[in-house]
């Protein structure tokens, strides 16, 4: 099966509310509707003959020290894994770090599991992109809701306000 990809200012009802509103600042995104059963990375990429490498994931991870606790999102594309205790503990100053829980990351993003992306989160949280996230000229990523994808450039997810690009595995 393929993607029907259309500009994804052209079709917000396939997203998530907030990144309905802030889609309109990145450049050359494309959303197309998927099977919601197959919103999952493995089973998506099988399914519409996307490589691993070309789709990326995004995590998130709460962040704790003296009591606080501060919320971040990491890129990194579906072939990797992202080094929470080292590498990004490490860049957002934190005693410990680990994965938000699901309801937790599901309540604060205001997206769906499964389909949690960069785009449209809470203006004070940090956007770690991976350097070969950076680097791809077209990736797949969530879009909010698990019934459609968001296609575009690591360049476009760098220029995000608050993205860093470092490289995210250990």
């Amino acid at each position: 099966m393929t993607l029907d990809w259309v500009p994804a200012t052209d079709r917000d009802d396939l997203l998530a509310d907030p990144v309905a509103r802030a889609v309109r600042e990145v450049d050359g995104a494309r959303v197309a509707e998927i099977d919601p059963e197959l919103a999952d990375t493995a089973a998506f990429c099988e399914r519409y003959g996307v490589a691993l490498d070309a789709s990326a994931n995004c995590v998130v991870v709460a962040a704790r020290r003296g009591g606080e606790v501060r919320y971040a999102a990491c890129m990194v594309l579906a072939t990797m894994r992202v080094d929470v205790n080292g590498v990004v503990r490490k860049h957002l100053d934190a005693r410990k770090a680990s994965f938000a829980p699901m309801a937790q990351a599901v309540e604060l993003t205001g997206m769906e599991y499964g389909g949690i992306t960069p785009i449209g989160l809470p203006d004070d949280w940090p956007i770690l992109v991976d350097a070969a996230v950076a680097d791809h000229p077209d990736v797949v990523i969530g879009s909010g809701v698990r019934r459609s994808k968001l296609a575009v450039s690591g360049a476009a997810l760098a220029s995000l306000k608050s993205a860093d690009v470092i490289s995210l595995a250990n």
